[in-house]
């Protein structure tokens, strides 16, 4: 969508450097370039496709900005501390941690399969775990970070057919408020945002009556653009949101 295609403007975030976990598409994507606009060097993150990743390096640097593509499954506890030293290594700090990387497989309870529960919980909770726990001492040293983890309404709601993916949205809702204690004396802000029905390839592929059936329960009587999550992200990210920890932000047109 074209306004998904906006780099954002200022350069608030200038001198920053942000991890964006998840960012070859959709709501990662959109962070990855409000970021950008904002002035911080993106580090895009990806695992299933690098090609995706370099699009929205290229798409950045077209407009101005700075950004690269780096490779981890953030499941992957070890891969995660490898991903962190080389980051640090070559550009000496991070300021900014946004854990996006999240995958759905959706069934109902009875019918859902081990794997596809622990898979779930692997990437959308132990993943953001396993980036916080290996940047936080970089984060405490610094005496500064921001880290904003994008959970879900479906964390706060919960939803039929999603028990997996809504009990990772609640975990992550849970160590954003557990960690926002743990760091806060250090000056490390630690959010959460929690998007309800968005607008991306997900939600486009929803046969007409589950998106009418989406749209109905949105008092705002539409879905959301990957933007409206990004400029939230953008605001936390920044230092106009230096006394908001701990918190848990929809952006759902009032589902919740």
């Amino acid at each position: 969508m074209e306004e998904e295609n906006r780099l954002g403007t200022g350069n608030g975030l200038a001198g920053k450097v942000a991890l964006v976990t998840g960012a070859g598409r959709g709501i990662g994507r959109a962070i990855a370039l409000v970021l950008a606009g904002q002035g911080a060097r993106v580090l895009v993150n990806y695992n299933g496709s690098r090609e995706r990743a370099l699009e929205v390096v290229e798409q950045i640097e077209t407009a101005g900005g700075q950004a690269e593509a780096i490779g981890c499954d953030v499941s992957d506890f070890d891969a995660c501390g490898r991903m962190v030293e080389e980051i640090i290594g070559k550009h000496e700090h991070v300021d900014i941690l946004v854990n996006n990387a999240g995958i759905t497989r959706d069934n109902l309870i009875m019918r859902l399969s081990e794997n596809d529960y622990d898979s779930v919980l692997d990437t959308n909770l132990k993943g953001a775990f396993n980036t916080i726990r290996h940047l936080s001492r970089y984060f405490l040293k610094q005496r500064r970070g921001k880290i904003i983890n994008i959970s879900s309404v479906s964390g706060v709601l919960g939803n039929a057919g999603q028990s997996n993916y809504s009990a990772s949205k609640a975990g992550l809702i849970g160590l954003t408020k557990s960690v926002a204690k743990e760091l806060a004396s250090r000056n490390i802000c630690v959010n959460a945002v929690a998007p309800g029905f968005i607008e991306t390839e997900m939600t486009a592929a929803l046969p007409e009556r589950a998106r009418e059936a989406a749209v109905s329960a949105i008092p705002m009587g539409r879905m959301g653009s990957a933007l409206d999550v990004a400029n939230l992200v953008a605001f936390l990210a920044g230092s106009m949101s230096d006394y908001i920890t701990g918190q848990v932000i929809c952006v759902d047109g009032g589902m919740t």
